[in-house]
């Protein structure tokens, strides 16, 4: 429906172009506060609701959890655990990439060649927790959105 025959509706329906009460409950938050949560969560993904409730408290503009929640979803932000990754330098990721690009025309018998030791141990500062991130969809390996590994080096010690 065109605006011109959507305005005639109207006219004919409710006898007025003046815009009407909305229906359904207004929003608890204001479009202000509710950038502030979006632009909070983007600066720092691992933000609980609890703090956000409580920095929502502090701007003046009390909301449940759930208001929090539903206003984020709604800007395309959803809470999913964060993707462990290697906690690398400059120079180890500017090494692996020149590995990938010397061996990426390599035939899948080289590939089998190769012995792939991946697996290892590997400890999360001392923290081995599942921990959630604010994200879009498609960006679970930004560097943001995940939590930096190192190898935990484990000494065995054996018995007399």
């Amino acid at each position: 429906m065109s605006t011109v025959a959507s305005i005639i509706h109207e006219w004919k329906k409710f006898g007025t172009t003046r815009t009407l009460p909305r229906a359904g409950r207004p929003s608890k938050l204001s479009n202000r506060g509710r950038r502030a949560l979006v632009r909070e969560v983007t600066k720092n993904p691992m933000v609980t609701l609890s703090e956000l409730q409580r920095s929502s408290v502090e701007r003046g503009e009390p909301s449940r959890r759930t208001t929090i929640s539903a206003a984020i979803h709604q800007s395309g932000l959803y809470g999913r655990v964060a993707r462990r990754k290697p906690l690398l330098s400059k120079r180890h990721m500017a090494a692996r990439l020149e590995f990938a690009k010397r061996h990426l025309k390599d035939s899948q018998t080289m590939r089998n060649k190769i012995l792939w030791s991946d697996e290892t141990k590997i400890e999360l500062f001392g923290a081995n927790a599942r921990r959630h991130v604010w994200r879009k969809p498609g960006t679970a390996h930004h560097l943001a959105n995940a939590i930096p590994t190192v190898k935990f080096f484990q000494q065995q010690e054996l018995g007399d």
